[in-house]
């Protein structure tokens, strides 16, 4: 009798028929992770912003359980400046899947003078405030962001279970160890733990995975005519935060985003990627990440991200 061998899941040189693609493994760890959180923790919330991320993620959790429903709910910080497409699209996949969504927003700390409208307009660095508050709120401990290890140099720092003090805060010498998939949830009262199930993805995979699932995406993550002008180096879109300023004229042109957030800081790509296909050949050939090509608020110093992170942010 001939027996066939194959290599561990997602190592070099995996064979045979019961080997999985590079996808199948980054998903079952995904899944994995969205399994054990729901053993581990009480009362988990999928942070949901209607980006490309956040829907990978809901995607996978959907899987994770089905038949049944995605035992979480969704948390989404509105800053009040986003993608009218992106969260036209948050509102219909909530309510297609029948998921309960908190919307913290920035707005409402503004209008009671909790925060101040900053200078330049930009409303992702307010996020902290109403993030710690909708999460103390719904007593969540353990909440699911769409953060990869390939964005940006802080969060390649993360563990796929980090844990935060009782003011949302994280210190890197406090993170444990992960070895052979095994995670630790422990947390004291207060605490929380923010978990990553895409940390180990990178751009290239999330969008390889969408096209191998069929994954429908805000139509602004291709390539479409749209009004933008620019500033430090980007194209910014117009807007009722504070755009275009004197000075600065605004032009039509082919583009599209690499990844969306407030649109005082979120800045398009000129791009004919109008198909999946076309848009993951863009990707392999770029030397730029995603948040460091388009993201301002990351150009903010050269520890921005790490320092938001340390007050609470993701």
């Amino acid at each position: 009798m001939t027996t066939t061998t194959t290599a561990a899941a997602g190592s070099t040189g995996d064979t045979g028929p019961y080997a999985l693609s590079h996808l199948d493994a980054l998903e079952s760890e995904a899944v994995h992770v969205f399994r054990e959180v729901a053993g581990e923790f009480e009362r988990p919330v999928i942070l949901f912003s209607g980006g490309k991320d956040s829907i990978v993620m809901l995607h996978l959790a959907l899987k994770a359980f089905a038949p049944a429903p995605v035992p979480f709910a969704l948390l989404h910080v509105d800053t009040g400046h986003n993608f009218p497409e992106v969260i036209d699209h948050r509102d219909r996949v909530a309510a297609e899947h029948r998921l309960r969504l908190h919307i913290a927003a920035v707005q409402d700390y503004i209008d009671r003078g909790e925060l101040r409208e900053r200078p330049d307009g930009l409303r992702n660095p307010l996020q902290t405030m109403p993030l710690l508050d909708g999460i103390a709120e719904g007593r969540f401990d353990a909440v699911f962001g769409g953060g990869r290890r390939d964005e940006e140099k802080a969060r390649a720092k993360e563990r796929v279970f980090s844990l935060r003090d009782e003011f949302g805060g994280w210190d890197p010498r406090r993170q444990r160890p992960e070895l052979w998939q095994l995670y630790n949830g422990r947390h004291s009262p207060g605490e929380h733990v923010r978990v990553f199930p895409l940390s180990n993805w990178t751009e290239l995979d999330v969008w390889q995975y969408i096209g191998r699932e069929k994954i429908e995406l805000p139509a602004i993550y291709y390539a479409h005519e749209r009004e933008v002008f620019s500033r430090n180096g980007m194209w910014l879109a117009p807007g009722g935060w504070g755009g275009p300023k004197e000075g600065e004229s605004l032009q039509t042109r082919t583009v599209r985003y690499r990844t969306v957030g407030d649109m005082s800081c979120t800045g398009a790509v000129d791009s004919d990627a109008a198909t999946i296909e076309a848009v993951v050949a863009e990707i392999a050939a770029s030397r730029l990440t995603e948040r460091g090509a388009t993201r301002a608020d990351d150009k903010m110093s050269e520890a921005a991200m790490e320092d938001r992170k340390r007050e609470g942010y993701f």
